[in-house]
């Protein structure tokens, strides 16, 4: 495709107890680089955070991050970034991370990761946006939710379309390339007003 993507990318503000999430975290901010792209993200130096935003630094690629005042110590916030806004709360941080992206991938994480890919899936859902939504799948560490993920859709929680809009894979280069594709399609306005 052509054009700059900026690329959100939601992760762990821990590095985990597997070194291959951090190969990548790095692997995922590389790649960013290589293909002439924006990482947004938390803002955060610890942790995949500090990981994603070192590669994609390395390799060139304008890194904004976004990070709450009450978090600002503890996430550690990375002061080495092209653009580091420091806002009030959770939400704005969130909303704004949002409008600077043209697409969203979750990498390993905890809670607050998890909660960013729903959110945003949701957000796809109810068509606040029409961006593309990624998972990497990192040495078998969301199988147990994709599975769950099935489960709902079997249990008639979950369309299978709504389940098919998030898309999965195990490798960076991978993942990237299906958004790549899938950017372009994102063509609506985005409309976060009843958010």
């Amino acid at each position: 495709m052509s054009g700059r993507v900026s690329l959100c990318v939601y992760c762990g503000s821990r590095a985990g107890d597997n070194a291959a999430y951090e190969a990548a975290a790095r692997a995922v901010g590389t790649a960013i680089g290589r293909r002439g792209w924006r990482l947004v993200y938390g803002g955060g130096r610890a942790g995949l955070m500090g990981r994603v935003a070192d590669a994609a630094l390395a390799a060139g690629a304008p890194v904004l991050g976004v990070i709450p005042r009450s978090l600002m110590e503890r996430e550690v916030g990375h002061r080495g970034l092209t653009e580091l806004h420091v806002v009030e709360t959770m939400h704005e941080r969130k909303l704004m991370m949002a409008q600077h992206s043209d697409a969203f991938i979750a990498l390993p994480g905890g809670i607050g990761t998890f909660e960013e890919l729903f959110e945003v899936w949701t957000w796809r859902q109810l068509g606040y946006h029409d961006k593309p939504v990624g998972l990497l799948n990192v040495d078998g560490y969301y199988d147990s939710l994709l599975d769950f993920m099935r489960q709902t859709v079997a249990r008639g929680f979950v369309s299978d379309a709504q389940n098919a809009l998030l898309q999965v894979h195990t490798q960076a280069d991978d993942l990237l390339d299906s958004i790549a594709r899938l950017t372009p399609l994102a063509a609506a306005p985005d409309d976060y007003r009843r958010i």
